[in-house]
């Protein structure tokens, strides 16, 4: 038997693995839909339509990859393995885990989950603005008790953890990110209080100041056309927590948020967002409307948001080169300013309560916090309850800081909401990256050179050709051997912070 084989209804094996494809990839479709007008349209009262709606959509989604037809065709496929070629092996070994990770779980747990998604994450939104942690606190016991039953439906061995973990980075294991994380805490803290006993004050030029928010839109628009965002096939919008919604290559989607008294929030989400936006758009148009049209996983997804957010956002040209875009929308608040000024106050090191305003060097950190959070919830030593304590004596822990609301401690993130258990591991992970591609794309061209020259295409372009074109179809292990030509090496995202941060602060 043969990939050409003809089985039922005249189709081939692999014409079936595509209709499949194509099937699947339409439901996703229209659950992003959902997704995105519930964050950014939706009415309040729209939330239990919505959540029956998701149930329906991902029974179909169920029943439509598990049943016996599609079981037999990947058995048949993967015995005639020999014959396929690369894309097609691809699209093979992404279904067969597809499938692996849903059978396991009983449709009716497996639908009822996603309309719990949708009720959970609209308690949190109404938790998070009145400041009421009991508000969303059953909803998120529920999300643990679903994923913990869901760990055990899929046995793996190992770390309970481990299985949540490999949903956003494959074979990232406890062991894996620990070893990690001890290799990032050894130079980070030390850093951290070098700069801290180092007695330098930042006076930012950005405090103290409003911030029209018309031209803070104008702005975003301004910086996503700079970066190299298609606007024919991606828009922008607002919501409560920045995010990118890939529907497909062709219809990108972006939120950020502004702040009157805080601009450079609204410039590093809508950075860091676009970063995202630009790998979806930059995926072969050959992949077409496919599961495999989108990034390999949430680590070299983060890598790019990472990089554009901090390796160019954040350094000394890109300050040089573009703060007159800023200046001439806020003559009035930034006219004395200096680009020095400005890369001084983006870098400004020090204890803060939310993650995505946090400095480069700390944001590790808040990372780490919840890494030690999600380990201890599937080791079975917190739930939902203890969160908020355990939250704030871990910000003490680490950044000798206390929060002194849990809406900007343990309700600031959306994440668990969702269910997103494992996900934030993705985003240090997704530093240290962006670190090792920096260092490779130097060898290529000068990125600093491309970045005062105004030619950030160049940049774009480089990521498209080395990362962003392959979509799923290669490891991030491969990924990194053909961007790089290397192996995944923290040390290059070390090296990076002692030098950019020795610098900075004249260590």
């Amino acid at each position: 038997m043969t990939s050409t084989t003809t089985l039922t209804k005249g189709l081939t094996l692999i014409e079936q693995l595509e209709k499949l494809d194509q099937s699947l990839n339409a439901l996703g479709f229209s659950e992003a839909l959902i997704f995105w007008d519930s964050a950014t349209l939706a009415p309040k009262n729209a939330v239990n339509g919505r959540s029956q709606t998701l149930i329906h959509l991902s029974e179909f989604y169920y029943n439509t990859l598990v049943n016996p037809k599609i079981h037999q065709v990947l058995a048949d496929l993967e015995a005639n393995k020999s014959d396929l070629n690369d894309s097609e092996k691809s699209k093979l070994q992404f279904f067969r885990e597809e499938y692996d990770k849903v059978a396991c779980v009983p449709v009716d747990e497996y639908a009822a989950f996603k309309g719990l998604q949708a009720l959970s994450s609209d308690a949190w939104e109404e938790a998070k603005e009145k400041n009421d942690y009991s508000i969303f606190e059953p909803y998120l016991q529920k999300v643990i008790d679903f994923q913990r039953k869901y760990i055990k439906y899929r046995d793996k061995g190992g770390h309970p953890y481990d299985t949540l973990l490999q949903d956003y980075e494959r074979d990232l294991t406890v062991e894996i990110a620990d070893r990690f994380f001890d290799q990032l805490r050894a130079v980070v803290v030390p850093l951290v209080q070098k700069i801290k006993d180092s007695g330098i004050v930042v006076h930012s030029p950005f405090e103290d100041v409003k911030y029209d928010v018309r031209n803070q839109k104008r702005l975003s628009d301004l910086l996503l056309e700079k970066l190299g965002f298609n606007k024919d096939s991606g828009i922008i919008a607002e919501s409560v927590h920045p995010f990118t919604m890939n529907i497909t290559k062709d219809d990108v989607r972006i939120t950020t948020h502004y702040y009157e008294d805080n601009i450079l929030s609204s410039i590093y989400s809508t950075i860091h967002e676009c970063g995202h936006a630009l790998y979806e758009q930059g995926i072969d148009v050959a992949l077409g409307f496919s599961k495999l049209a989108t990034g390999t996983t949430m680590g070299i997804h983060e890598s790019q948001s990472r990089i554009y957010e901090n390796n160019i956002g954040r350094s000394r040209v890109f300050w040089e080169t573009y703060f007159p875009l800023l200046q001439d929308l806020f003559k009035d608040q930034l006219g004395d300013a200096t680009p020095e000024a400005c890369y001084k106050a983006s870098n400004y090191v020090r204890p803060s309560l939310i993650r995505i305003e946090a400095d480069e060097l700390t944001y590790a950190l808040h990372i780490m916090i919840r890494y030690e959070l999600e380990k201890q919830i599937f080791e079975g030593k917190l739930n939902a309850k203890d969160l908020p304590s355990a939250w704030n004596d871990l910000y003490q822990n680490y950044l000798g800081i206390t929060p002194d609301s849990d809406a900007k401690g343990v309700l600031q993130d959306v994440h668990w909401s969702e269910g997103l258990f494992g996900y934030f591991p993705s985003y240090a992970l997704g530093s240290a990256y962006a670190a090792q591609f920096e260092v490779a794309m130097n060898k290529d061209f000068d990125v600093n050179k491309a970045i005062a020259d105004d030619q950030l295409i160049l940049i774009k372009n480089w990521l498209a050709d080395k990362i962003h074109k392959y979509g799923s179809t290669k490891t991030p292990e491969e990924i990194l051997l053909i961007a790089t030509g290397e192996s995944f090496n923290p040390k290059y995202f070390t090296d990076y912070l002692l030098k950019k941060y020795s610098d900075l602060y004249i260590l």
